[in-house]
């Protein structure tokens, strides 16, 4: 009974704190990441702009992201805003990017296996649309195990064969939600930091529809992506891992004549290697 009343007071506490208390955004402030390995990212808070009424606060990065198939929009969102709703980043081009260059990472491999079999000539096209151009990072009001909507990504690859062949055209529905899912210690280059917020970002769907030659709907795909965050209280996210699947390359059958090795896809995660909060400024804020 004892153990229970802990556990229901403990609850009762998370679900009272703001999204704020994890994300502190104060001008000036800094935080050093560190993936596994050794290559090293700052984030920095800068001064944003108001737009309609409203601040978009804004960070900053070193050095520049080069690989747009390794964005993570937890790690560099540029502008984002704090409400009533929470902590909304706004990265709606960015995703777009990333999405498009992990599709090119797979349609380079069909092609080079592709051309090794002979087959047709063909191109390919990519278009990418990101529903919704922000992302609800957290709630205002932090619950454990009740999810929320983040993104909604719209994808399509079209492969162009000769007259005979035709068009071969695939369309994602790619969508994300997040769920805290606790509270646990976490060790860091930067320290131990207690008590940090456990949050997983999942793609959930991932819904295909091909049409063309070979017709097929409505089948499931691979193509998830999860990510997990750890926020510490007053300091921010402190570590951040991420394991996604091939979009594109999961969903091609093997055949005798056709066969493509698909090459895993390395895990990433990123640690708190140093940082620095200022206190807050009324004025920035």
């Amino acid at each position: 009974m004892t153990f229970l009343l802990v556990f229901s007071f403990s609850v009762t506490l998370l679900g009272n704190e703001t999204a704020q208390k994890y994300f502190p955004h104060t001008l000036g402030s800094y935080w050093v990441y560190e993936d596994q390995d050794g290559n090293e990212v700052t984030r920095r808070a800068t001064k944003g702009e108001e737009i309609a009424g409203k601040t978009d606060h804004a960070f900053s990065y070193e050095p520049k992201l080069e690989d747009w198939a390794d964005y993570s929009p937890f790690i560099y969102p540029s502008l984002y805003y704090v409400s009533e709703t929470g902590i909304t980043l706004l990265v709606g081009d960015k995703i777009e990017r990333a999405v498009k260059a992990r599709l090119k990472e797979d349609t380079d491999i069909f092609a080079k296996v592709s051309k090794a079999m002979e087959t047709p000539d063909f191109e390919i096209e990519n278009k990418v649309v990101v529903e919704r151009d922000h992302l609800l990072l957290l709630p205002d009001t932090i619950t454990t195990d009740e999810a929320w909507d983040t993104t909604e990504i719209v994808a399509k690859i079209k492969i162009l064969y000769d007259d005979i062949i035709g068009e071969v055209t695939y369309n994602f529905m790619i969508d994300q939600k997040g769920v805290v899912l606790g509270t646990e210690n976490v060790n860091t280059p930067a320290g131990t930091f207690k008590d940090c917020l456990k949050v997983k970002y999942h793609t959930t769907t991932v819904h295909v529809g091909v049409g063309g030659r070979s017709a097929i709907s409505n089948t499931e795909a691979p193509g998830e992506t999860v990510t997990t965050v750890w926020f510490a209280p007053n300091i921010g996210i402190v570590k951040t891992h991420q394991e996604r699947q091939h979009i594109f390359l999961e969903i091609i059958p093997d055949t005798e004549d056709f066969t493509i090795d698909i090459p895993t896809l390395q895990s990433k995660t990123l640690e708190l290697k140093k940082f620095e909060i200022k206190k807050t400024d009324n004025k920035e804020q």
